[in-house]
Order: structure tokens, then C-alpha cells, then sequence
């Protein structure tokens, strides 16, 4: 709640009960020499690995389960529904654990949605990202180095546009799939709601969970669901069949486009960064 602050004895004000960060520097110089900078990076590779190793045997699993020519049941496995909680319980896991090392990104969409927001600054992103790359690619490797013979069967868990749609769904599939999970994850870090929201304790990586499992239930019959083109990349990598790298650029421009969107639409409407710019400027130009 705001508090009423007078000011000289005549009208009142609201003071903002809450503290926006400032703007990450495009290039931090400094955070190249901590520590805690590299720990982070660290954090992002294994939170990947580990997603990409859980999620993927899952699918996979799924699958084997469901092969009737091999003994498996039409009806049997997780199901989608299934799988659907296991990327997004993955998601609530690992976020959990890692939102005070790295910010529990685990998505390359997000990075480049928390860089445009000056959440983050250019060079954590793009090692954020990388380290995302590699850990998702780790994963998918060792699924394939236990199963090979499943993993190669069953299409590694790879995304790819299913038979029937359009490249045109494809991506806006991803494109709004990944809106969803960006802006869910701006609005549940959001400094302004911990503050306007303190008698509700918000726990933020189970809105962002259920974002991704919500997402995995609409979109996973259309492209398999990207919406995080590290997930993607390391299944194509391993995998590597073409239909995996013929769709990749759709799990990549679509993710992007989305992570955009959800930034402007948080950033400058919502918060309305625009019109505090543009008030900022009007004050100076005046004096």
C-alpha cells in the first residue's frame, strides 16, 4: 500500500512502495571479474541439461509406450498431458533453484526478452544463451548415449512441424506460445506486484511452470512446442535428421519474435516506460 507523504504543509503524494532496479549496462566490464558472474553462467548449463535430459526421456518414453508394433499399449504412457507436466514441472523445478544464482532463465526467448528490457546486459545474455545452447545439446546426449536405440527409434525429442499445418501456424504457434511464457515471467518478477501484492507471497516459478505447461498442452500437436530455442537446438544437434534442421529457423524466429512482443508490451505499456520517457524529456526540454 502507498504511503500519503506530505510535502511543505500543502498537498499529499503517493510514494512508490517499491524499487525498480536500474537499467543493466549494454556492457558490464566489471561482472566479467566476479565470480558470482561465472557461477551463474554454471547454473544455466546444468538447469538446461537437466530439463533437456528429463523432458526428452519423457517424450521418448512416451512414445516406447505407446508403440503397439512393439508390445506397447494405444492408451498407455503419460500421455500428453504428461508430458505437458513435465515441462512445465521442470520449469517450476529448476527456476526454483536457480532464480537466486542466474535468474533461472533456461531459455534463450527469456535472455533476449530480459535484454531487451535492460534486465540483463549484452554479455551475460549472449554467454547465458551459449551456456543454455550447450547444456540443452549435454542432455539430449546423454538421453541418446542411455537409449540409443530409443532415442533414434522415436525421434529424439526433437520439434519439428507436424504433417497437416501450415509454416504460418507453425510460427505463430510459437510466436504466441512464447509471448505467453515471457510475459508470465516479466509480470511474476515484477518489483511493483511484490509490492502491491506483499499480503499474497508470490512464488515465481510456479506461474512461470504453469505458463510452459499450458503452452505444451495448446501447441505441442503443431510443432512438438519450442517456444525455447535451446530446447530445440540440442534435440536437432543430437538427433540430427533433416526434418529436425529443415524447421529449425522456426524455433528460433518465433521464440525471438514472442520474447520481443511480451518485452514492449510489459515494458512499455504496462509499466508505461514510454510515457515516463517521454515526461522525463518534456521536464527537461522545459527547463
Amino acid at each position: 500500500m502507498a504511503k500519503d507523504i506530505e510535502v511543505g504543509g500543502h498537498s499529499s503524494f503517493h510514494a512508490k512502495d517499491y524499487q525498480d532496479p536500474p537499467p543493466a549496462p549494454l556492457i558490464d566490464a566489471e561482472e566479467l571479474t566476479k565470480w558470482s558472474f561465472y557461477r551463474a553462467i554454471i547454473a544455466e548449463f546444468i538447469a538446461t541439461l537437466l530439463f533437456l535430459y528429463i523432458t526428452v526421456l519423457t517424450v521418448i518414453g512416451y512414445k516406447s509406450q505407446t508403440d503397439t508394433a512393439n508390445g506397447g499399449e494405444g492408451c498407455g504412457g503419460v500421455g500428453i498431458l504428461g508430458i505437458a507436466w513435465a515441462f512445465g514441472g521442470m520449469i517450476f523445478v529448476l527456476v526454483y533453484c536457480t532464480a537466486g544464482i542466474s535468474g533461472g532463465h533456461i531459455n534463450p526467448a527469456v535472455t533476449f526478452g530480459l535484454f531487451l528490457a535492460r534486465k540483463v546486459s549484452l554479455v551475460r545474455a549472449i554467454l547465458y544463451m551459449a551456456a543454455q545452447c550447450l547444456g540443452a545439446i549435454c542432455g539430449c546426449g546423454l538421453v541418446k548415449s542411455f537409449q540409443k536405440a530409443h532415442y533414434v527409434k522415436y525421434g529424439g525429442g526433437a520439434n519439428g512441424l507436424a504433417d497437416g499445418y501450415s509454416t504460418g501456424t507453425g510460427l505463430a504457434a510459437e510466436i504466441i506460445g512464447t509471448f505467453v511464457l515471457v510475459y508470465t515471467v516479466f509480470s511474476a518478477t515484477d518489483p511493483k506486484r511484490s509490492a502491491r501484492d506483499s499480503h499474497v507471497p508470490v512464488l515465481a516459478p510456479l506461474p512461470i511452470g504453469f505458463a510452459v505447461f499450458m503452452v505444451h498442452l495448446a501447441t505441442i500437436p503443431i510443432t512438438g512446442t519450442g517456444i525455447n530455442p535451446a530446447r530445440s537446438f540440442g534435440a536437432a544437434v543430437i538427433f540430427n535428421q533433416n526434418k529436425a534442421w529443415d524447421d529449425q529457423w522456426i524455433f528460433w524466429l518465433g521464440p525471438f519474435i514472442g520474447a520481443a512482443i511480451a518485452a514492449f508490451y510489459h515494458q512499455f505499456i504496462l509499466r508505461a516506460s514510454a510515457g515516463k520517457a517521454l515526461g522525463s524529456f518534456r521536464g527537461s526540454s522545459a527547463n
